[in-house]
C-alpha cells in the first residue's frame, strides 16, 4: 500500500488517469534516461544522439506539451491548478531535471499569450523550441531578483546585460549567467535587461520575448554541475544585437518589477510543486529499501527508530505538499498574483524538505546511499542545487519578508 495519496477535496477519475499516466512515463521513461544523462557531460547530455531527445519525442506523445494549457478549456482554475500540481509532482518523481527541461519545450507562444501579445504567441507557435528565462547574471544573481531590496534602485548599480533605445529598435550588450534553464538550447526567451541611461539602478530596465537566433547572440558551454545534471544550462551573450519593436514588452519601471516579481513568483510556486515530487522520490526508495534491507535478522523497518524516522520523513513529506498546493491553487484563482512571500514560502519550504528527506534517505541506505549504484545519492545531489536556483533560500526569504 501506498503511503502517500491524494487528499485533495475535488480530484476526479480524469485526474487519476492522468496521474498514473505520467507515473508510468516517469518510471520508464524519465528515470532511466535521467540515470543515463546523469552520468555524461553536459555536451553529451544534448548531443544529437543523446537519449535526451528520445525522452523528448515519447514527452510530446504524451499530450503535455504546453503545461498547463494542454489540459483543455472546460476545467475551473482550481482544478487546472490540482490537475497540474499532479502531473509535475509525478513527472519530477521522476526526473526533475528532465521535467523542467520537457516543460519549457515550446512555451514561447503560451508565455506570449499571458503577456497579451497574440501576435508574438502566432510568431512563435511556427518554430519548434526550447523556451528560457534569461535572469541571472554572473556578477548579479541576488541583485537581478530582489526587486523590493533599496539596492535594486541604487543608481551606481551595474549590470552585466544592458540595454539602450535606437531610433524604433533597442540594442542589447552584454551577457546572462550560465544558470539560464535551456540556456544553450533555447530558441527563444525572455530576456530581462538594464537600461543604459537608468537613474534607478536595475528598477529602469526593458523586458523582451524573443528570438535567440538575431544576429550578435551567442552561447557558452554548457554548465558543468554537482546535480541536475539532466536540465542544460549555459551563458548567453549579447553583441551589440538589434532587437525590432516587435518583440518589446515593457520598459516603464513599475510596470519592469511587477513582471520581475511576477515570473519569479511564477518560478517558485512551480518549484515547490516540482520538489514535492523529488521529496516524495526520495521518501519511496527509503521506504521500500527499508522493507528489504535485512539487520539484526529482521527488515530495518521493524525497528522502531527506522519507523519513527520514516514517519518524520512523511509528515514532512504531506505538510510541504498541502501547502505547497494550496499555494499553487490560490496562485491559478489569483490569475498569477498572489502575494510574493506565499510563492517564496512554497520553494523554500519544499526545495528544504527534498533535501533533507534526500539526506534521510541516504542515512537510511548506509555506505550504500554513498554509491552511484542507488538513485538516492542522485536524488541528494539534484535536491542541492535547487536550495540556490531561482532565487539562494535565505536570499529569497528576505524578499519574502520585506512584504512584511
Amino acid at each position: 500500500m501506498n503511503p502517500c495519496i491524494d487528499l485533495d477535496v475535488g480530484i476526479t477519475e480524469e485526474m487519476l488517469a492522468l496521474r498514473e499516466t505520467c507515473h508510468r512515463f516517469a518510471a520508464e521513461v524519465l528515470r532511466p534516461i535521467g540515470a543515463r544523462l546523469d552520468r555524461m557531460t553536459p555536451e553529451e547530455v544534448i548531443a544529437k544522439d543523446s537519449p535526451l531527445w528520445e525522452g523528448l519525442e515519447k514527452f510530446k506523445q504524451l499530450g503535455l506539451v504546453g503545461m498547463p494549457d494542454c489540459y483543455g478549456p472546460d476545467l475551473t482554475p482550481e482544478a487546472r491548478a490540482l490537475m497540474h500540481a499532479m502531473v509535475i509532482e509525478e513527472l519530477c518523481w521522476g526526473d526533475v531535471g528532465l521535467s523542467i527541461t520537457y516543460a519549457l519545450y515550446n512555451l514561447g507562444p503560451i508565455v506570449a499569450r499571458q503577456m497579451g501579445r497574440d501576435d508574438l504567441a502566432e510568431f512563435f507557435a511556427r518554430r519548434d523550441e526550447f523556451f528560457c528565462l534569461a535572469l541571472t547574471e554572473p556578477n548579479h544573481g541576488t541583485d537581478t531578483v530582489a526587486f523590493n531590496e533599496a539596492s535594486f534602485r541604487d543608481p551606481q548599480g551595474r549590470a552585466d546585460l544592458r540595454v539602450r533605445r535606437d531610433g524604433d529598435d533597442y540594442i542589447l550588450n552584454g551577457q546572462k549567467a550560465a544558470w539560464v534553464s535551456c540556456g544553450t538550447l533555447a530558441g527563444c526567451g525572455m530576456i530581462f535587461a538594464t537600461c543604459e541611461d537608468s537613474k534607478i539602478g536595475r528598477a529602469g530596465g526593458a523586458v523582451f520575448l524573443l528570438p535567440l537566433d538575431l544576429p550578435g547572440i551567442s552561447r557558452g558551454k554548457p554548465l558543468d554541475k554537482l546535480g541536475q545534471r539532466t536540465l542544460n544550462q549555459g551563458e548567453i551573450f549579447f553583441d551589440n544585437v538589434r532587437v525590432p519593436q516587435q518583440f518589446f514588452l515593457a520598459d516603464d519601471p513599475e510596470m519592469y518589477a511587477m513582471m520581475l516579481s511576477g515570473f519569479l513568483a511564477h518560478a517558485n510556486t512551480a518549484m515547490g510543486l516540482q520538489f514535492v515530487g523529488v521529496a516524495r522520490a526520495a521518501f519511496d526508495h527509503a521506504l521500500a529499501y527499508a522493507k528489504e534491507r535485512v539487520q539484526g535478522g529482521v527488515p530495518i523497518i521493524q525497528h522502531q527508530s527506522v519507523k519513527t524516522r520514516l514517519f518524520n520523513m512523511f509528515m514532512k513529506l504531506e505538510s510541504t505538499r498541502s501547502h505547497v498546493r494550496q499555494v499553487a491553487i490560490a496562485n491559478y484563482q489569483r490569475m498569477g498574483m498572489i502575494p510574493f512571500q506565499y510563492a517564496a514560502a512554497s520553494k523554500i519550504l519544499a526545495t528544504q524538505t527534498a533535501f533533507e528527506l534526500a539526506s534521510e534517505a541516504i542515512q537510511m541506505f548506509g555506505g550504500n546511499g554513498l554509491c552511484r549504484e542507488y538513485p538516492v545519492e542522485k536524488i541528494f545531489r539534484d535536491a542541492r542545487a535547487w536550495l540556490i536556483e531561482d532565487g539562494e533560500n535565505n536570499m529569497l526569504a528576505i524578499i519574502a519578508a520585506n512584504n512584511f
